[in-house]
């Protein structure tokens, strides 16, 4: 299994939709950025066709948030242009979503990715 912790939490749905379209782009970039240095080290030999990829997100609170609001729009992309899976359609990817434990100090967002087996 890889294992990518990447600190920060990206924007939800609902503040994605607020973005305007130059805020957007430099967050889509800067979330590229941070996951690209964060798995430099860890990419496999060759992309994964069909992987389970989980998202455990630690927020800095408790407050109540919806996982249907955190995509990982942001964070499946540069999966796939930093190699480690080959798509992020449904044919590729199993994509599971989980709420860590929240973090005031260190608010991020722990990728796991695994081969699908079968």
């Amino acid at each position: 299994m890889i294992r990518i912790e990447v600190p920060g939490i990206p924007p939800s749905l609902n503040e994605l939709k607020r973005m305007h379209y130059h805020q957007w782009n430099r967050t889509k970039r800067d979330w590229a950025y941070r996951i690209a240095l964060m798995s430099r080290r860890l990419r496999p030999p060759k992309p994964l066709d069909r992987a389970v990829v989980t998202l455990i997100y630690h927020f800095p609170d408790r407050r109540r948030r919806d996982p249907d609001n955190f995509s990982g729009k942001f964070i499946l992309d540069p999966l796939v242009s930093e190699g480690f899976i080959v798509d992020d359609s449904f044919d590729h990817i199993e994509l599971r979503h989980k709420k860590g434990k929240p973090d005031k100090r260190n608010p991020r967002v722990v990728i796991e990715i695994e081969e699908a087996k079968g």
